[in-house]
């Protein structure tokens, strides 16, 4: 009677594939965002931080640093560097706060405003092309789903 060959052994190590994991996912579903932004929008010294915190000085009607980083999410060293290379740009004022000298309160400048204004309508094909043949409804899912993993403590 031929025998039965043993079954192979189960190994752990084999369970955790990178490439199906979430950050591995959210990381290649952000670069391939990027890439699209930078591939769309016509200012090529434009990266998606500075336009992110233009916006964020733009729908706060002028702001501190510390507003602009809790509203962006980026955080305060990357956000400085950003103000820095905007207010070089002459995109963005920065002025000591007027109770608090230790604070910068920005502001966006004319060119700023602008720039954000002609920027938007290539900022919302690069959302329609980040998401793709995605219907109405994986759509909606998709941003739930991101805005409750990103409210998590």
């Amino acid at each position: 009677m031929p025998r039965t060959p043993p079954a192979p052994s189960h190994d752990p190590r084999n369970d955790y594939a990178v490439t199906e994991q979430v950050g591995h996912l959210l990381r290649r579903a952000y670069q391939r965002h990027v890439a699209l932004f930078q591939a769309e929008i016509p200012d090529s010294q434009l990266t998606a931080a500075q336009f992110v915190t233009l916006c964020a000085v733009r729908d706060m009607g002028g702001c501190s640093l510390n507003d602009v980083v809790k509203r962006t999410a980026i955080d305060q060293a990357t956000v400085r560097g950003v103000v820095e290379r905007l207010a070089a740009r002459g995109l963005l004022t920065v002025s000591a706060h007027q109770r608090d000298g230790r604070k910068r309160e920005l502001a966006l400048t004319d060119a700023g405003a602008e720039l954000v204004a002609a920027t938007v309508p290539f900022a919302q094909r690069v959302t329609e092309r980040t998401f793709g043949d995605f219907n109405p409804a994986e759509r909606l899912a998709l941003a739930y789903l991101l805005q409750r993993m990103a409210d998590m403590p």
